[in-house]
């Protein structure tokens, strides 16, 4: 389960990377809630790898949180945009 939460995280770290570089260099920020989505997925599974390692992490509750925020201000990106 580990190693499937780290490769999951690894894939999106790439990919969010990529799609930002892209942005920052031509410009277009029409894909700043598709990179937010990503960013939340990323931060959601690593507050389940910190909760499953630690179970009091604070961590790991506070990526979640910030998950849920991400998410929040995504679906309004898309919802306004």
């Amino acid at each position: 389960m580990f190693i499937l939460l780290k490769i999951s995280r690894l894939v999106l770290s790439i990919i969010v990377v990529l799609m930002a570089a892209y942005g920052l260099v031509t410009g277009n920020m029409e894909n700043l809630p598709i990179i937010m989505v990503l960013l939340g997925i990323q931060l959601l599974l690593t507050g389940i790898e910190l909760l499953q390692k630690d179970r009091k992490s604070f961590l790991g509750y506070a990526d979640i949180v910030i998950s849920l925020f991400l998410f929040f201000v995504a679906i309004q990106g898309f919802v306004y945009s």
